[in-house]
């Protein structure tokens, strides 16, 4: 055990026997570092895995505190989709939701949009303004096809923190993680093949198997443990499927981790079967638990798991850097690449390398996963307050989305509609569904607004929703 894993055991240990009271101040970082021995980076290793388990929180200016108790909430139960493959619907309520343009004075609580204002960002757009300055011309000349050399270089060291042990010639660099997922789907398969998914999963993902003229095959997820594995089993029993395209840490919408064991379980279903796991990791560095989970393709050992990943959710969209790696389906991954478009800009891979070698990423990363956290709390606490007591809820273990389910009689189509007139939008649970389920459902972020800001829309939700439930019985 490291000296940084025993200091927090015993301050763990001393927290949960009372000796330390919520809300009351823990020993200074230079204190703890006197006193056992250490040195001051082995304490404050030690109080960020602890911030990571929700036990304390840092105080600008004034150290680290007891943190306070979890808000209470009340899970969804597991899914129930269909039990047959079928096409992909909604890309009509997609392209509404891409388009809709963001107004002053709205709550935007409808898009999963990363916080862009850290201060933590600012090593990066320096980056970016000297090298379209002093090295513009640099970006003209066509580039390396499967993507900058020391933008792949720093993704292997980002990737052996999952447990991944890649080399850069592994990785194929894309336009976002949308790129990835929709390249990785068409080296697997072919025009009407099936794809399992999560239920409710990413409408991303399920664009890019209707683009793909595939079917989908939802699978029983529960909101805690992911995607039930049983169920798949069932379903590889009875389809032909292809593939299995699923986000397991940190998802979308759920924002569940699936357990290690699980994950090893999931790969070893698909090695059983010979079918292929196409994994969508674009959320995984955003966990709030420390080391940062697995990747199912931690676990791969004959190249089935086709990683995906972006620094859209980590950083910015805007960026439109991310990546594969194919394992067994590296040349067909380049290939279909260099078809649909060709090589990426390279000033953005180049600053994004640089951004993680200084080491100015994992700062930016410990400060939105605190940022990220209580947020979560914060919106548990504001949902509680404000909505029917019959609401269910995720409980996020990274990232910044959450996926709340309202009574069965709300209709949260018609109630988009309505909130988006009176000033908040969200993104209805529908969109999550190849067939236009979960319409009691929505997903939410926890990132864009401030708190107070965030708690005024859900404050202007609760009312639209009232209203609905309201004129329902009247």
């Amino acid at each position: 055990m490291k000296l940084y894993e025993q200091l927090a055991d015993n301050l763990r240990e001393h927290i949960e026997q009372g000796l330390f009271q919520v809300g009351e101040r823990l020993p200074s970082v230079r204190q703890l570092s006197t006193e056992h021995g250490v040195s001051i980076s082995t304490v404050q290793e030690a109080y960020r895995q602890l911030e990571m388990e929700s036990l304390v929180e840092a105080r600008p200016k004034s150290g680290y505190f007891v943190a306070g108790k979890t808000p209470a909430y009340n899970l969804p139960e597991t899914s129930r989709p269909p039990q047959r493959p079928l096409e992909i619907s909604q890309w009509e309520e997609v392209l509404q939701l891409l388009l809709s343009k963001n107004s002053e004075g709205t709550v935007e609580l409808q898009h999963a949009m990363p916080n862009m204002t850290a201060p933590s960002l600012k090593p990066l757009l320096k980056k970016l303004s000297d090298l379209t300055r002093y090295s513009g011309q640099m970006s003209l000349p066509y580039g390396d096809l499967r993507g900058s050399l020391e933008l792949r270089e720093q993704l292997v060291q980002l990737a052996a923190a999952s447990g991944c042990l890649l080399h850069p010639d592994d990785i194929v660099i894309t336009s976002g993680c949308q790129e990835a997922l929709s390249v990785c789907l068409r080296a697997v398969t072919e025009p009407g093949d099936i794809v399992a998914i999560e239920s409710p999963s990413f409408y991303g993902s399920m664009q890019a198997i209707k683009a793909s003229n595939l079917k989908a095959l939802e699978i029983p997820t529960h909101p805690e443990t992911g995607l039930s594995l049983e169920a798949l089993e069932l379903a590889l029993d009875q389809w032909p499927i292809k593939a299995i395209l699923l986000t397991p840490t940190c998802n979308n919408p759920m924002g569940y981790i699936m357990s290690e064991a699980n994950k090893k379980r999931l790969y070893q279903l698909a090695q059983s079967y010979n079918i292929t796991i196409i994994e969508d990791d674009i959320y995984g560095d955003l966990s709030f638990q420390y080391p940062r989970p697995r990747t199912i393709k931690s676990f791969d050992e004959d190249g089935r798991v086709l990683l995906c990943s972006s620094f859209s959710k980590s950083i910015a969209p805007g960026m439109r850097v991310g990546w594969i790696a194919p394992g067994r389906y590296r040349d067909k991954v380049t290939h279909i690449k260099y078809i649909s478009s060709s090589m990426c800009p390279t000033l953005p891979q180049i600053a994004v390398a640089d951004f993680i070698r200084s080491g100015a990423y994992a700062r930016h990363l410990r400060r939105l996963r605190l940022l990220y956290k209580q947020g979560r709390d914060l919106l548990l606490i504001a949902l509680n307050k404000y909505l029917p007591a019959q609401t269910c809820c995720s409980f996020p273990k990274g990232g910044y989305i959450m996926w709340v389910e309202l009574p069965k009689t709300v209709d949260v189509v018609k109630l988009a509609v309505e909130c988006r007139e009176g000033g908040v939008n969200i993104a209805p649970g529908t969109l999550f569904s190849a067939t236009g389920k979960f319409r009691n459902c929505m997903r939410i972020n926890f990132s864009e607004q401030d708190a107070e800001a965030r708690e005024d829309g859900i404050r202007k939700l609760a009312y639209f929703i009232n209203r609905q439930m309201d004129g329902q019985q009247s």
